[in-house]
């Protein structure tokens, strides 16, 4: 299948890009765009990316990290010049497809990945996982040790299995709570 087959046709496609450099081939390429008079054929760029709550040294920041490290989306007509100006973007390794054919992306994918994009509420990230032994940092059981017996990630909560009185104790706790030993 040649790319002129499809021609005519607008879709997203995938790019594939050398890792750290998503977010300069998004802006270079909406750069190229403009300055190649491409609006007509490529509309847009994004990496896709979600937000997440990370925990470290005790404090709950807000990060935005890449869905997908190492591609870039593109909203696209695929012809013989559009292709030629994507493929050529600095740090554009190529298109996702076999050969030089681009594979457009599933409407269900995409609408799957713009869902997780637009996501309201943060995921945590967490830095320790079942079984880890965790020092807790706050709250009655401060300075205490334990090992994580769950996770309830969507909630921000661990269960840590305390050794209180000679008798193995599950306190659920918030992970702001909780350190990695």
């Amino acid at each position: 299948m040649s790319r002129q087959q499809v021609t005519g046709q607008r879709h997203w496609y995938v790019l594939h890009t050398y890792s750290g450099y998503e977010d300069s081939v998004a802006y270079n390429l909406k750069q190229r765009i403009e300055s190649m008079n491409m609006q007509d054929k490529i509309f847009d760029a994004l990496v896709p990316k979600e937000k997440k709550i990370k925990i470290k040294d005790g404090r709950r920041t807000t990060v935005e990290e890449k869905i997908f490290p190492g591609y870039v989306l593109v909203d696209m007509i695929v012809t013989d010049d559009s292709w030629y100006v994507v493929r050529n973007t600095p740090n554009v390794t190529g298109f996702v497809g076999s050969g030089t054919v681009p594979t457009p992306i599933a409407e269900d994918e995409l609408n799957y990945l713009k869902k997780r994009m637009g996501a309201e509420e943060p995921k945590f990230k967490v830095e320790f996982m079942m079984g880890d032994l965790v020092k807790i940092q706050d709250g009655p059981f401060k300075d205490y040790e334990g090992k994580v017996g769950s996770l309830d990630e969507q909630h921000g909560k661990v269960k840590v299995m305390v050794t209180i009185f000679g008798r193995e104790t599950p306190v659920e706790l918030d992970f702001l709570q909780v350190k990695k030993i």
